[in-house]
């Protein structure tokens, strides 16, 4: 392993044979399923071994749900009824210990994903960021409410009170930003959760979770491992689950939907899956527009919900785009995540190469051509980015979400043909446009907020700022995630009213002195 920097070497498995249910790191003494990585820790290529995690089933299932229904107590129970300064008081002594574990954190999330050293820091940093921001912006929420309105003779005061017991599942490319811009507002707002990691990036949550044990009430955050069907499904079938957090698949979202015994009292929080188009126009600035869109469809080897997945150029620029994006495809290095400069990295699911070479094989027969040198080149754990010119309807890349390094472009005549396909489409999350012109741009950007959610002008789809809104039309998503709209999303506007009259009047003010109730308090929070 000498060519591995010592920092970064596997040089003990997490064998994880804990898992947290009522507030107790459970021991685990069943089954188990190795967790490999597809990076090679050996001169010669072989998968490394990082650990293994619970293989869990109904029993376990049970478990949980019985532990966070318990710790929500039908609204009675302390975390849904404690008040906001205190559940604050424990979410930042989750991210203080959350801190500690950086370098492990990183480290995994390297193996197990792929993803690269800068990008890995980034994304823990982010999440640090992401939580103290969450936190913020709850204080603010807060204060706008601490007070009674009086509205035709009847006094209220009007909170944000939690939904009940949520399911959290996060995906894999992901496993902590993503993850946790389900977990924690849905935690903070008072909801009680059950938890399952993704398939990759699992081992990356254990140096967390002594710092959710000893965070939160118990109950309060239950995390279980194992694969969907053996476990989210039971969970749903309990028919407790009041909330589903899920950030992936429109398969699995609606299988679970499918699940739960009373899906008119499900509420859905939903990031689905996306197919984002990039338009580029006759007077775009080339070099920025092919710079936006090699980060926008290759970073993190095109694994994100908001990666572009289809470029539409203009016929009258498409031979110099293609021409140019295809040398800078080709000019990206592939390595370890830990090695310098490297734009790609090894991908964690070992059947992806094989899917994307089906999504190529499909395109070439269908009229496309692979267009850059390297596209399509396979190695141990990858296969170098793909990009196909001239793709039509009928290949199966122009409809599949790829998630992957396969880069599809087509060229347009008239604007209405992008614009008619991102109509038709079942998605509707963002869009890049290129250009310049305000004349061109100005009627495009009024139909393109009507198709899509967030129209990027000269630069990639992407998630961040967390305050902005993230969210997608149809197919794309359920409810809007950014900090603030993630608060209101895990919560619902609940008060207590009553008529402006002297004796209610007496009470309220008895309530308010006596800071007996942790609803009615007008307590401001620094």
């Amino acid at each position: 392993m000498s060519f591995i920097p010592e920092e970064y070497q596997i040089n003990s498995l997490i064998n994880q044979d804990t898992y947290l249910v009522n507030g107790e790191l459970k021991q685990w003494t069943g089954q188990t399923t190795p967790v490999f990585s597809t990076i090679s820790s050996t001169e010669k290529y072989s998968p490394t071994l990082l650990g293994s995690i619970p293989f869990m089933g109904e029993k376990e299932a049970a478990e949980v749900v019985e532990g966070a229904t318990n710790a929500y107590d039908m609204g009675q129970g302390l975390w849904p009824t404690m008040k906001v300064v205190d559940r604050i008081k424990c979410m930042e002594k989750f991210v203080k210990q959350m801190k500690e574990t950086r370098e492990e954190v990183v480290k995994y999330l390297m193996w197990e994903i792929g993803k690269s050293l800068g990008d890995s820091q980034k994304e823990f940093d982010r999440t640090v960021e992401y939580i103290y921001d969450t936190i913020a912006s709850y204080k603010e929420l807060n204060g706008r409410s601490s007070h009674f309105e009086k509205v035709q003779g009847v006094n209220a005061m009007i909170r944000r009170g939690p939904l009940g017991v949520v399911l959290c599942l996060g995906p894999y490319n992901y496993p902590l930003n993503e993850t946790f811009s389900l977990l924690i507002p849905a935690l903070i707002m008072g909801n009680t959760v059950i938890f399952k990691p993704a398939k990759h990036g699992v081992l990356c949550i254990s140096p967390l979770l002594e710092a959710f044990r000893s965070s939160f009430p118990k109950g309060v955050i239950n995390i279980v491992y194992g694969r969907g069907r053996e476990v989210a499904s039971p969970i749903m079938k309990s028919g407790k689950i009041d909330v589903l957090a899920l950030i992936g698949n429109s398969k699995s979202a609606i299988a679970l939907q499918d699940q739960h015994p009373n899906k008119n009292r499900l509420r859905l929080i939903l990031g689905l899956e996306a197919k984002n188009p990039a338009i580029i126009l006759p007077d775009a600035d080339l070099d920025l527009a092919i710079q936006e869109c090699i980060t926008g469809s290759l970073s993190f080897n095109g694994q994100r919900c908001t990666a572009l997945k289809v470029l539409y150029v203009h016929e009258s620029i498409a031979e110099e785009f293609n021409k140019r994006f295809s040398e800078k495809v080709d000019s990206l290095l592939f390595g370890n995540p830990w090695e310098k400069g490297v734009a790609l990295t090894p991908l964690p699911e070992t059947d992806k190469p094989k899917y994307i070479q089906g999504l190529i094989d499909d395109a070439l027969h269908k009229g496309a051509k692979v267009i850059n040198e390297k596209g399509g080149k396979h190695t141990d754990n990858y296969i170098f980015p793909a990009v196909l010119y001239p793709v039509n309807k009928e290949m199966r890349v122009y409809h599949e979400e790829q998630f992957g390094p396969v880069v599809p472009v087509l060229s347009f005549k008239d604007i209405k043909e992008p614009l008619k396909d991102m109509a038709e489409s079942n998605y509707g999350q963002q869009v890049s446009l290129f250009g310049k012109d305000i004349k061109t741009l100005a009627p495009l950007i009024d139909a393109l907020v009507n198709l899509v959610c967030r129209v990027n002008l000269n630069s990639s789809c992407q998630r961040g700022p967390d305050a902005f809104p993230f969210t997608g039309r149809k197919d794309s998503a359920v409810g809007t995630l950014s900090i603030p709209d993630a608060l209101r999303s895990f919560s619902i506007r609940t008060f207590v009213a009553s008529k402006d009259i002297d004796y209610n009047n007496e009470i309220l003010q008895e309530l308010l002195n006596s800071k007996e109730s942790n609803f009615i308090n007008t307590d401001y929070i620094l």
